[in-house]
């Protein structure tokens, strides 16, 4: 196990790379920590669990909402949870951004860390400290900014899901190599998933390198007011388009990535959206989508990068460089309903 102590903000995050579920107990004391789990890791791997304190929870978006962090505050409550108790999450990304939320909050903040199960939650959901819940079609409308105290990375418990998790997760990864890293876009494009699912250790180093990619953004912009924003690269639309139409995160933000290079070709000349397509479809992802452009605007126009009539757009000037430009809504408006 590869432990790595990183500076973010007035935070110290300790990252724990080739690690092993058995071994989490030497990270975290068992008589004072909770578990947060996922109900479908549960099913699946809850007897590794044995000797935890655990709570557990539904799966899925829809239940990322603040009548399931109030569920949660009565069971701690009710288990005599501390300021000494250390709250970890295990699951994917809604399991991660639920633990992040309620300890922030319970008790004015406990420890809390985090140990993703799937490859969405290893290469994003978990990194950076942004925790919260949807409010309506609204995603991550409520939340804080708060850094765990751990990340426990374990890529056997990838070896459990479906496809479509492993596709949510490229979607994120391919994300990363179009803003910050032309090599790795390269190396992707010559790979499928299937590769990386019987090659271990190559998985292993693709997840480290996208944790360490998006953390060093983080370490630069811990608030979001710069560098950071290029990481919703395609999340503008897709957040949009994701509650709407019930479509995974992964699914949303590919879709989104499609339109935001048309538009990065309008706007910044950029000459690669072909690729760009290739690349997802190769990995099992949509690209272009008949949608309610309207319906999609309405939910667009309340998006947190919004200032007043015009959106912080993240586009492409060339692959492994993202740039963040400002774009009158109508604009936008009336590229997405052209496109569409």
């Amino acid at each position: 196990m590869e432990k790595k102590s990183i500076r973010i903000g007035n935070s110290t995050v300790d990252y724990y790379f080739d690690a092993s579920l058995s071994r989490l107990s030497q990270v975290a004391d068992k008589k004072h920590s909770i578990l947060l789990v996922d109900e479908h890791f549960f099913s699946l791997a809850g007897t590794k669990l044995k000797g935890w304190n655990c709570i557990v929870v539904k799966s899925g978006e829809e239940y990322k909402i603040q009548a399931t962090v109030d569920g949660i505050i009565d069971l701690l409550i009710e288990m005599e949870a501390d300021r000494q108790t250390t709250l970890i999450g295990i699951g994917g990304g809604v399991i991660t951004d639920l633990t992040g939320y309620v300890a922030s909050v319970y008790m004015r903040g406990i420890r809390v860390g985090f140990v993703p199960t799937s490859l969405l939650a290893m290469v994003d959901a978990a990194i950076g400290g942004k925790n919260g819940v949807d409010v309506g079609v609204y995603k991550n409308l409520v939340g804080i900014i708060r850094q765990p105290a751990f990340l426990f990375f374990d890529v056997s418990l990838l070896q459990t899901l479906p496809i479509t998790e492993w596709q949510n997760g490229f979607a994120e990864i391919i994300k990363h190599a179009c803003i910050k890293d032309a090599p790795m876009f390269k190396a992707l494009s010559s790979h499928d998933i299937t590769y990386y699912q019987k090659n271990k250790k190559a998985l292993a180093a693709l997840v480290k390198r996208n944790a360490m990619l998006k953390t060093k953004v983080v370490q630069g912009d811990e608030r979001e007011t710069g560098d950071r924003k290029l990481l919703n690269f395609g999340h503008t639309l897709g957040h949009a388009l994701e509650n709407q139409y019930e479509l995974s995160h992964g699914q949303a933000v590919a879709i989104g990535m499609t339109y935001a290079a048309d538009i990065s070709a309008k706007e910044m000349g950029f000459k690669d959206s072909r690729k760009l397509v290739s690349v997802l479809e190769q990995y099992g992802l949509p690209t272009y989508a008949i949608f309610n452009a309207r319906k999609v605007f309405d939910v667009l126009k309340h998006d947190k990068k919004r200032e007043r009539s015009s959106l912080h757009y993240v586009l492409l000037s060339k692959i492994g460089k993202g740039v963040i430009k400002t774009i009158p809504l109508e604009t936008v408006r009336q590229i997405i309903q052209e496109l569409n």
